[in-house]
Order: structure tokens, then sequence, then C-alpha cells
């Protein structure tokens, strides 16, 4: 028996359906169960509260966090965490008068390429207390955006706290000669909207840029996912 033209389109319709379904609901779905979040560095504590997952009681963890701050940027604007809310942050460590600037320009570029990205904020943390007369005139070699990046300046007992209690960096200034020395974790540190560490890359190493740039864009979707669900 011949098939009619209507049951023909209708299964022709069927079969070209399958693969869109496919694609739309069930891949979202396992693509979903098969992403794998960054970790989240420094000490952990389990809380004494819980969530469920499908009926279960987990227990809650306190993750470290970088405490609050309260510093000036190169246009002598203060930078707390509450104006860079909601924001992914890539931070470093540099001081004005150091022999070696690659990283502030590997920062540089970075910058440049998530000028049109807001989610995004680039902070450089200066471990000398002299540059607050000179951060400005530094950010303009790079032609820095305040806003998208700032250059920070604090007095040592609260950036220095900062860098070793909240960043998990270490910083000491060499005091001995003449001229001021600051031996100190050449790092790139890459902070959630939560302010918890996701990433710690040495800034010398390509290896750890390349995986650096990578883990940015896995934050972002990190973010926009949880932004989706509600979390």
């Amino acid at each position: 028996m011949k098939r009619s033209p209507i049951k023909k389109v209708i299964i022709l319709v069927s079969i070209l359906a399958i693969p869109g379904f496919l694609f739309f609901y069930l891949l979202p779905h396992f693509a979903k169960n098969r992403y794998k979040s960054l970790p989240i560095f420094g000490e952990k504590v389990v809380a004494s509260t819980f969530h469920s997952v499908k009926g279960k009681k987990i227990p809650d963890t306190i993750y470290h966090k970088i405490p609050d701050f309260k510093l000036i940027n190169q246009h002598n604007d203060t930078v707390t965490w509450k104006s860079l809310q909601n924001k992914i942050v890539v931070l470093n460590l540099f001081y004005t008068s150091a022999n070696n600037q690659e990283t502030s320009k590997y920062i540089k570029k970075l910058s440049d390429g998530y000028e049109q990205k807001p989610l995004v904020k680039f902070l450089s943390l200066s471990v000398d207390p002299l540059d607050k007369g000179r951060i400005k005139d530094f950010a303009q070699q790079f032609k820095a955006k305040a806003g998208k990046w700032d250059f920070l300046i604090g007095d040592t007992i609260q950036t220095y706290s900062l860098i070793r209690k909240g960043l998990l960096l270490d910083v000491v200034a060499d005091e001995t000669k003449e001229k001021a020395n600051f031996i100190f974790s050449n790092k790139i540190v890459l902070i959630d909207n939560l302010h918890r560490i996701r990433g710690i890359y040495d800034a010398d190493n390509a290896e750890a840029n390349a995986r650096l740039e990578d883990e940015i864009k896995v934050l972002i979707a990190e973010y926009l996912r949880n932004v989706k669900d509600g979390r």
C-alpha cells in the first residue's frame, strides 16, 4: 500500500525534528552534568547549616573569601568590594620602580580584550607605599582606563595583610639598601563575584597565562549560569 503524500510529509518532518530536539533539550542537560567548576582556594570549613539536593541534606561549606578593603586608585577614587559588586576580578601585584614590568604589559593586553565586557575588572595592587604619587603617571603609560583596570595603593598595614591573609600570596620589603626592593609573589589571581579565589597563575609562565585566559571564560560561564538559575 502506498503512503499518502501527507503521511510522507509528517514522517519527514518528524525525522528532521528529532536531531533538533536532541540538540536543544538533551544536549544542554548532559553538558550541564559534564560541567567542571573551577576550584576554590584557601581553607574550607564545614558549617552547621545544610542544603538539600534531591531530598538529601548536604552540609554547607564556608569557603575562604578575600576580606573587604578600602584602597585608592590612580585617580584618587576609593575602590572597595562594593564598587566591584558582582564582578569577576583579575588581580596582580606590582610596584612602579621595578625593573621588569612584563606582567603589567600582559595585564594591559588582557584588559584591552575585555574592554567591552563590564563583568570582568582588573586590579594591580602596589606593594610600595611610596607609589601613591606615582601610580597616576604609571597607569597613563599603559593607557589604563579607570574602572576597567585600576592601580591600587594603600599603607602597608592594610595592603600586606590583604596580600598575605586575603590573596594567599607573600610580600617582603627589603629596605637594607639605599633603594627599597620588594620581593613578592609574581602571580595573577582570578577572583569570582563572591570574592573567592578561583585560580592562581605564574605571571611569567606562558602555559599558566593560557590557562588563565581559558579560566576567565569558564568563570564567566559559571556566573551567567548561576544568574540564570537564580543562585
